[in-house]
């Protein structure tokens, strides 16, 4: 009885005090519960922030709200934000639900305006079909500068997370070039620009914000179908759960590889032609302006659901527009007001931990906590 007593009392002296376990699913109400509590506790940690500036929480908040939808003006920038956000987003979505582990979307939206730019700028072209060949072009190029890591994955099992993010310095690099260069304004006298578009080159608006918002939502829907309904999205689904297993059921891996990110270099070039083409009228180094890192955060948040990022997107443009309006407002520095959304950020992507893990405590029950 001692041995067995003291064999026993052994086993749970090695045992963790708490260990992290898959939840098989999280219920809708856990679900809810969760991602409320995240927002609250980004709130009151953000409140802490801001309290510390020497500033009142309830009057900052109240600026974020009102800077992001509080008239017109707001609401239209706020959408303007958004839009890049949710297309590549999307991109994004399709190389992740592959794991394919695409970082390169900064330097997919810069290939993309780089080759919409140049039809924009040289080309040429009439009026009535320059919007359209520039969009081709965009689509293109992004697609293409998508496929090569995808070939060297494909070919060599090489790692994409590392060539895709060394792709966006080359694609930077060679946006600088041309700035400094032969696409550089005669015209100017100063720092180096590329010219402004003409009016041929520039996007209708559609209830004052460019087109690119209907494009975008009628590019949810159809990315949805596409991911959730279509043999090709199915098989993105597989060969994201087990290359074996694809193999096995008869998948060329390397195929859906190739055509998976064309698509998701695709979707990110067409970031860059309605940047450039709907905001900002030219060609510069800042084209991408971080969308292709947060589109990543768009992604996750949603769960890689295309209709979802429309929420997702909307939402973190918000935080951003609500951002610069705190800063200017409260003369708060550009970094806090960085810190601030960060946080809440942090706080919504933190909560995705417990909706997909749960904690089991020594002593604990397998079953415990499921939510």
């Amino acid at each position: 009885m001692s041995g067995a007593s003291g064999t026993g009392a052994a086993g749970a002296a090695n045992v963790p005090f708490v260990r992290i376990v898959k939840r098989d699913a999280a219920g809708t109400k856990y679900a809810v519960m969760v991602r409320a509590a995240a927002l609250a506790g980004a709130l009151v940690t953000g409140a802490v922030l801001i309290l510390l500036m020497g500033h009142n929480p309830l009057s900052v908040y109240g600026v974020m709200l009102t800077g992001s939808l509080g008239g017109a003006l707001a609401r239209r920038e706020t959408v303007r934000i958004a839009v890049p956000l949710l297309v590549t987003g999307m991109g994004t979505a399709l190389a992740f639900k592959m794991r394919f582990w695409n970082i390169g979307g900064e330097g997919q939206i810069i290939t993309g305006a780089m080759a919409a730019s140049w039809f924009a700028l040289y080309s040429g072209i009439p009026g009535p079909f320059l919007l359209i060949v520039m969009l081709a072009a965009s689509i293109l190029a992004g697609g293409l500068w998508g496929l090569i890591p995808a070939f060297f994955k494909a070919r060599w099992n090489t790692n994409e997370t590392l060539f895709t993010l060394m792709l966006n310095y080359i694609a930077l690099e060679m946006v600088r070039f041309v700035q400094y260069g032969p696409w550089k304004d005669p015209m100017q006298r100063g720092f180096p620009k590329i010219a402004m578009f003409v009016d041929e080159a520039r996007l209708p608006r559609v209830l004052g914000i460019h087109i690119g918002w209907v494009v975008a939502l009628v590019l949810a829907l159809a990315v949805y179908i596409y991911m959730k309904k279509t043999k090709q999205g199915y098989e993105i689904a597989v060969v994201g759960e087990s290359i074996p297993t694809a193999r096995y059921a008869g998948m060329k891996v390397g195929r859906v590889f190739l055509r998976t990110m064309f698509l998701s270099g695709a979707l990110c070039g067409l970031t860059g032609y309605l940047t450039v083409a709907g905001s900002n009228y030219t060609l510069s180094e800042s084209v991408a302006g971080g969308a292709g890192f947060t589109a990543i955060t768009v992604a996750w948040l949603s769960r890689l659901n295309p209709l979802v990022m429309i929420l997702v997107s909307v939402f973190i443009a918000m935080l951003q527009r609500g951002a610069n309006a705190v800063q200017t407002a409260f003369k708060i520095p550009s970094a806090a007001a960085d810190i601030l959304t960060g946080l809440i950020l942090f706080f919504m992507l933190g909560c995705e931990f417990f909706l997909n893990y749960r904690l089991v405590f020594r002593g604990g029950k397998e079953g415990a906590r499921r939510g």
